[in-house]
């Protein structure tokens, strides 16, 4: 349980104020700012830091302006709705990929129990929604990162679509953060694993999306691209923390990827 200092601390990060119910309304402000304040990113992967399934990976993101992939951000997230007075539980999904579903447990997101309704929020996925989505309603919710559904409802998962592309399949049972510890290793030691195959940096935008990817820069307006090649070291720590606020004391290593491997799609 995050203390109340931590709290403060938190909001002020994702230039929230402290909430005065615990309301869908409220929840989908909060969600909104995490989502634009805090990259989606792997570093710590190329910079041979520890990878934390705890408390610890809130101090990354509170204390150290940094951000994460799903096993950090999510239930660093989750803390936070938690102390505020939130029902949050977390879920386990599977990634729909160029050559089919993604391994179990593969992807964490949370659910948030709201006056008998369920929520997903999901504040560390390349292509999440920027809102919370109704759990498994298979009309369409319009959010400002596209129009998101769920496939009807089978032996208890959940395929979420945007734009009717799958993004991932969700399974509805409540899972505990050490469930994603072995994942988590093959994560972060697999030379097959897409985060070690690439170092990316991405935050969404109320304009689009800006992402760092090795030392490439892509933003994207309004639906128009502009992409850059970076020169120099001195040019990619500058974008580090032009676009993400990241003041690194050192790049991380170049990855080694497979001969075939596709890495992280964070467009």
């Amino acid at each position: 349980m995050l203390d109340d200092v931590l709290v403060s601390a938190y909001l002020a990060r994702i230039g929230a104020s402290r909430p005065a119910r615990t309301d869908l309304a409220t929840l989908a402000e909060l969600t909104e700012r995490h989502v634009l304040s805090v990259p989606f990113e792997n570093l710590d992967y190329h910079l041979g830091q520890e990878i934390h399934l705890d408390e610890r990976v809130v101090d990354k993101i509170v204390h150290q302006g940094r951000g994460g992939g799903c096993y950090e951000v999510n239930p660093a997230f989750g803390m936070l709705l938690t102390a505020l007075g939130y029902q949050v539980e977390i879920l386990a999904a599977r990634v729909h990929r160029p050559g089919g579903l993604g391994a179990p447990l593969g992807h964490l997101v949370l659910r948030v129990t709201l006056d008998g309704a369920a929520y997903l929020v999901d504040v560390g996925f390349r292509r999440n929604a920027r809102r919370p989505l109704l759990l498994g309603a298979e009309s369409v919710q319009f959010d400002p990162h596209g129009a998101f559904a769920f496939r009807p409802e089978q032996q208890g998962e959940f395929d979420l679509l945007l734009d009717g592309e799958p993004l991932y399949r969700v399974d509805g049972r409540a899972r505990e953060l050490g469930d994603f510890r072995p994942s988590l290793w093959w994560f972060r030691t697999c030379p097959d694993s897409p985060f070690m195959q690439d170092v990316f940096c991405s935050l969404p935008t109320v304009e689009g999306r800006v992402t760092l990817k090795g030392r490439t820069l892509t933003q994207r307006v309004h639906g128009e691209f502009r992409e850059e090649h970076l020169a120099d070291d001195v040019e990619v720590f500058e974008a580090y923390h032009k676009h993400f606020g990241l003041a690194l004391e050192r790049l991380p290593d170049e990855p080694v990827r497979p001969e075939g491997s596709r890495g992280v799609a964070v467009e």
